[in-house]
């Protein structure tokens, strides 16, 4: 199954991104894992169809409302990293 990992950049911490993360992977199927990052940005890694990780990269793109996304950078996920087997927040 397609994964994909996203880093979003911006106004992204304190303003519910991860929760808003989460509801979006929970309504489009996708199992992985969302976390704040030391530098601000926040990290997701999303396991699922190609259609919905698409779906959750334009989420990403727009954020919960009191987010300013500034860019939101796609790479593949290496074959050994372990998701967990539903949607979570670290």
């Amino acid at each position: 199954m397609p994964a994909a990992r996203f880093v979003v950049h911006g106004r992204v911490q304190g303003v519910g991104f991860r929760w808003f993360v989460w509801k979006a992977a929970d309504r489009l199927g996708l199992r992985g894992r969302a976390q704040n990052l030391p530098d601000g940005s926040v990290e997701v890694l999303a396991e699922g169809s190609d259609q919905a990780l698409r779906e959750l990269e334009l989420a990403l793109g727009r954020g919960p409302a009191m987010a300013q996304v500034a860019r939101v950078e796609k790479y593949d996920v290496p074959h050994d990293v372990a998701l967990p087997k539903r949607f979570e927040i670290n």
